[in-house]
């Protein structure tokens, strides 16, 4: 039988509509070419041979994907955004950009008091970048070693609000020297602090930069002691109270779960979304507050760089009603002495 002229009508309406996905489809993989060869020359990213720009730009169409989706939907307190991680699998990216362990190890400078148990009135809102106690944003790049960026960011802080004067501390001598953790393979702020603690303090990020590796100690360069410390404590862990407290008087150092896809791509906003408490890294935290939408915060310093977040800052929700505060940040905290 002949084909009858509907059947012909239906036959050229799906051959257009293939066509058109077809070339539609073309359409947004060339538009997301342009886009990671516009990223790459952002963020300076190159690649040894055509195969693994291949496989990199598909890494990087399923984040971007996975991003302006989340964007579009625009029911979140926060927004992510392409960032120097794009073309990185999450597994990829967690074996370099964290590092933090959890662990029994020795605590010969820990303290067993908790100075701010008694502290009245902490103020509704703290920003200590506003108070000259938080140096630059720092990157730690491929090298596993956020417990020692972590550590350091709040010595610095101790060590403004004790003598006056903000200096940027040595990461390096700590990845170095410091023995029970692992460098760039992971380590322990506590171990960090009590470091600090026992060698007299730590070197002045000029005199031991930083290297983004592992080296080997150099008791040379490590000669000059820009910032001390006599120990640390421990906030109460699973206390938010407690963590604002010691909030309200200096950075604190904790441990966060960051292994989800949306917390590497936070750009704004107060972050709300899963996580787990599977604390795998380490920052400082630096203020808190509330948002003009009324939502309790924690401003933490990260150590990503400044495309990650604000300027390489991020608020995570504050009294979220998780017992150990979201992603664990009340789980494991601690403070330099000064």
């Amino acid at each position: 039988m002949a084909p009858t002229l509907s059947s012909k009508l239906i036959f050229a309406a799906f051959f257009l509509l293939q066509v058109w996905a077809s070339e539609s489809a073309a359409a947004r993989t060339s538009l997301m070419a342009d886009r990671h060869q516009q990223w790459m020359a952002e963020v300076g990213r190159s690649y040894k041979d055509a195969a693994d720009k291949a496989r990199r730009f598909k890494i990087f169409k399923a984040n971007a994907a996975f991003i302006d989706a989340f964007n579009a939907a625009g029911n979140r307190s926060y927004t992510l955004a392409i960032n120097e991680f794009a073309d990185l699998t999450n597994e990829e990216f967690l074996s370099t950009r964290t590092g933090f362990k959890m662990g029994s190890h020795s605590h010969r400078n820990a303290s067993s008091s908790f100075m701010y148990a008694d502290v009245a009135d902490a103020p509704a809102s703290v920003d200590w970048r506003t108070k000259g106690a938080v140096t630059d944003v720092k990157n730690q790049g491929h090298c596993g070693c956020c417990w020692a960026f972590a550590a350091v960011a709040a010595t610095e802080g101790i060590n403004q609000l004790s003598t006056g004067k903000l200096v940027s501390l040595s990461e390096q001598e700590l990845v170095d020297c410091e023995t029970r953790s692992s460098g760039c393979f992971g380590g322990y702020p506590d171990a960090a602090f009590e470091y600090i603690a026992s060698n007299g303090g730590l070197s002045a990020e000029s005199d031991y930069p930083f290297e983004g590796a592992d080296g080997s100690c150099s008791p040379e360069r490590a000669a000059t002691r820009a910032g001390k410390i006599s120990g640390y404590e421990s906030v109460p862990a699973n206390d938010e109270a407690a963590l604002m407290n010691a909030v309200a008087n200096q950075p604190v150092t904790v441990g966060i779960d960051a292994s989800g896809e949306e917390f590497k791509f936070h750009r704004s906003g107060v972050f709300s979304g899963d996580c787990g408490t599977n604390l795998n890294h380490a920052v400082t935290i630096v203020g808190y507050g509330e948002s003009g939408d009324g939502m309790k915060y924690w401003l933490v310093k990260n150590s990503w760089g400044e495309s990650w977040g604000e300027n390489g800052y991020g608020m995570i929700q504050r009294e979220s009603g998780n017992m150990g505060g979201l992603c664990g940040i009340a789980m494991k905290a601690s403070y330099p002495v000064a």
